[in-house]
């Protein structure tokens, strides 16, 4: 009986020998791997569990960041403008315009970094070298970078019928400002040069984008001298594809406060005045009302130096030149909500071989 029992205390023992032996291979086995993964984790204080370390403000937006793609881009290439709209906020503080090489290397560096839509804004993009440093952007995107979607906003005073000749194949969408259908309202604002008519040129190109198969779509701004107007029989009858509806904007240092080039206090309408001009046109199935708020946060905006400019502070801050740090980081300090853009409606179908419309 004495045996037995010694024979049992001995396995026993063996048994438990063999546990600590195997625990210990183990640990020493997980040790020597983080070891050679260049990681070393430091053991947690008894009683107490280990928790992961709270991102810091700066490192949660850096990694918001990093993982932004700038899928639809505007280019604003000039500030220089022939008209005088009380409340622009892309003023004419400078008349620099990038050297077309380094515009269209900027433009491949978008499109490496997951680019599918630029859009050609000012200023107006049509005054620099009469239209065609833009024409040959316009080309570039299309027909090298192969950009689903290239398009442009102008005034448009100054588009003649040669540029849809040379560069209309390579355009998909060609956006007009128009902010009233009664032209002495459109002077008011500053829509308007000499004596010709604004709303002659918005029929003309119309009619010219229906030629060349580009599709036409309208932008207007809603202020204070337009925000009882009805519009309703005119936009229907032009059938844009898009017709932008924007609540007038307030951007420091552009058309308001020191330095500014305009003061468009007296064009600003509250969120109730936009509203009721919103419900006004709910019959009108092409339009896309745009808010402030919806303004400042959801565009990827590249000044003339092709700097990403973050409009959250009321006021335009400049990022880096893209040029000069590239996409990736300069992107970071676009204050561009992703979420915003695609609530606004800001992804559709951009390409014109989409749209299946009858020209």
């Amino acid at each position: 009986m004495v045996a037995s029992n010694q024979v049992g205390l001995v396995r026993m023992l063996m048994q438990l020998c063999f546990k600590n032996v195997h625990s210990f291979v183990s640990a020493l086995l997980r040790w020597i791997l983080m070891r050679v993964s260049g990681i070393l984790v430091q053991p947690a204080p008894l009683g107490r569990m280990s928790r992961p370390k709270t991102r810091t403000k700066e490192q949660k937006e850096g990694r918001s960041a990093q993982l932004t793609t700038p899928s639809s881009v505007n280019y604003h290439f000039t500030r220089q403008c022939n008209y005088k709209c009380g409340f622009c906020f892309h003023t004419a503080k400078t008349s620099f315009v990038l050297p077309i090489e380094e515009a269209k290397r900027g433009l491949r560096l978008l499109k490496d970094a997951g680019m599918e839509k630029v859009n050609f804004s000012g200023g107006e993009p049509f005054i620099h070298e009469r239209g065609n440093f833009l024409g040959e952007l316009v080309r570039y995107c299309k027909q090298e970078l192969q950009l689903p979607s290239v398009s442009i906003v102008s005034n448009g005073s100054l588009i003649k019928e040669s540029w849809f000749q040379k560069y209309g194949d390579y355009l998909d969408i060609l956006a007009v400002s128009c902010d009233s259908f009664n032209e002495d309202t459109n002077k008011v604002i500053g829509r308007g040069q000499g004596k010709k008519s604004h709303l002659d040129n918005l029929h003309k190109i119309h009619n010219w984008c229906r030629d060349y198969r580009v599709a036409f779509k309208i932008n207007s701004v809603i202020n204070t001298y337009n925000v009882d107007e009805d519009m309703t029989e005119q936009i229907t009858a032009l059938n844009p594809v898009r017709w932008k509806v924007f609540q007038c904007l307030i951007i420091e240092g552009e058309n308001a406060g020191e330095n500014c080039l305009r003061e468009a206090e007296k064009f600003v309408i509250s969120d109730q005045q936009f509203q009721d001009f919103l419900d006004r046109h709910q019959s009108v199935e092409c339009l896309v009302p745009e808010s402030n708020q919806k303004m400042r946060d959801s565009y990827l905006i590249l000044d003339e130096y092709m700097r990403f400019l973050d409009c959250r502070e009321g006021r335009k801050d400049p990022s880096k030149s893209i040029l000069d740090v590239g996409v990736e980081e300069a992107i970071k300090f676009s204050g561009f909500d992703e979420k915003m853009f695609l609530k606004r409606g800001g992804k559709y179908v951009w390409s014109k071989e989409d749209m299946k419309l009858e020209w």
